[in-house]
C-alpha cells in the first residue's frame, strides 16, 4: 500500500478473541497509545440484547433482535446495564443471527472507514473484525486464554462491581458462549490466517501490552 493510500484509508488495528481474555483492555490501551479511535464491537450486540430484553422479549427470537438491531440507538451503549451478565448472555444469542450480524456489520465499517480517517486510525475489538468486518485491516491481533482464566477473571470483575457471583455457573455460562460464538456458521470466532496469536493466560496486561505494540510496529514499517 502507497504512504499516500495509506493515510487517506488510517491505520486499522483489529483485536479479536473469546469473552474475558483481554482484548478489551488491550484494545483501549492501543487506541490511547495511539491517539486512533477505539470502538467495543460487542457493545452494538450488548446494546441490541439489551434493547430486546427490555421489552420482554427472547434475545434468540430472530424478529425482535434484527428489529432491535435495526432500531440501535448509540445513548443505549452507554447504559450502564450494558455491562451485566444477563445483558452479555443476551449479546451472545443475537450475535448468533445473520440478520442482527448483517444489520451491525454497515455501522462497524462505516465507524473503521471514518474514524481512521479522521484520527489517523481505529482499534476496533469484537470476535470477527480481523475475518469478517475488516478483512484489509493492517493489524490484527486474536487474544485469547483458558477458559478456566477467563471465568476467574469474569467473577473478579463482577464482584468489584458489587454483584454476587459463582465461579462455577460464570465458568458453564462461558462455556456455553464459547460455543455458540465459535460454532455459528455466520462469523464464527477465531483467528485471522495473519493474525497474532496472543494467549494471556500466564500473561500480564503489560507483556501482552509490548508484544502487541512490537507486532504493531512492524505493520507501520512494512
Amino acid at each position: 500500500m502507497s504512504g499516500s493510500a495509506q493515510k487517506k484509508r488510517g491505520f486499522v488495528i483489529t483485536v479479536d478473541g473469546p469473552s474475558a481474555a483481554g482484548k478489551g483492555t488491550l484494545a483501549r490501551r492501543l487506541a490511547t497509545h495511539f491517539g486512533f479511535d477505539f470502538l467495543d464491537t460487542g457493545s452494538l450486540y450488548r446494546g441490541v440484547g439489551l434493547a430486546v430484553l427490555r421489552q420482554g422479549l427472547d434475545p434468540a427470537d430472530e424478529k425482535a433482535a434484527t428489529a432491535a438491531a435495526k432500531a440501535l440507538k448509540p445513548e443505549i451503549l452507554s447504559d450502564s446495564a450494558i455491562r451485566a451478565e444477563n445483558t452479555s448472555t443476551a449479546a451472545s444469542k443475537v450475535a448468533a443471527i445473520p440478520s442482527v450480524r448483517a444489520a451491525i456489520l454497515y455501522w462497524q465499517r462505516d465507524f473503521a472507514r471514518h474514524a481512521a480517517r479522521d484520527s489517523g486510525g481505529a482499534v476496533l475489538d469484537g470476535r470477527d473484525i480481523g475475518t469478517v468486518v475488516c478483512p484489509d485491516a493492517d493489524a490484527k491481533l486474536f487474544i485469547t486464554a483458558s477458559v478456566q482464566a477467563r471465568a476467574d477473571r469474569r467473577v473478579k470483575e463482577l464482584q468489584a462491581r458489587g454483584e454476587t457471583a459463582i465461579y462455577a455457573r460464570v465458568l458453564q455460562d462461558m462455556q456455553e458462549r464459547d460455543a455458540r460464538d465459535q460454532g455459528r456458521s455466520i462469523s464464527p470466532t477465531k483467528p485471522a490466517t495473519d493474525a497474532l496469536i496472543i494467549d494471556t493466560s500466564d500473561l500480564t496486561a503489560d507483556q501482552v501490552f509490548e508484544r502487541a505494540l512490537a507486532f504493531i510496529a512492524s505493520k507501520m514499517k512494512a
